[in-house]
């Protein structure tokens, strides 16, 4: 499952995603990751949430990072939900088409019963038709 958080960059997304992830943990039963360009927000991540730094990975492209997230998944089968800040640098698809890559994780969310919330730096008029109704907060 894939759940979107769009807005063009300065609306306040990261704010909104962070208070989503501080706020299931509270109800979570199994493990949170919250994936990230860099620690900035690591203190204000609750401390059961798993911050992970993805610029410390050398990811080339949107298809090493697929596999960089089923790597995640694969090492915590009690994980259920992963929080994506700033997706288009971290997924390597500034100035590319999301569809394919939005389509891969929401395939591997159904899979492995992970959910997928997303902070990306497009308008709802720009994401894609497919995953309109997968806009949770547009800003």
């Amino acid at each position: 499952m894939v759940e979107l958080i769009v807005g063009k960059k300065g609306k306040g997304k990261t704010k909104v995603l962070l208070d989503r992830v501080n706020g299931a943990i509270k109800d979570a039963n199994g493990s949170i990751v919250y994936l990230d360009k860099s620690t900035k927000h690591m203190y204000e991540l609750n401390n059961k949430v798993r911050l992970i730094d993805v610029s410390g990975y050398p990811l080339k492209n949107c298809d090493e990072f697929v596999g960089f997230i089923c790597g995640i998944i694969s090492q915590d089968h009690d994980l259920e939900q992963i929080y994506l800040d700033s997706f288009l640098k971290i997924a390597k698809l500034e100035e590319a088409d999301v569809t394919g890559t939005l389509e891969q994780l929401d395939a591997i969310g159904t899979k492995f019963g992970v959910s997928f919330i997303i902070s990306i730096s497009l308008d709802k008029e720009e994401i894609p038709e497919s995953f309109q109704d997968k806009v949770a907060v547009s800003l």
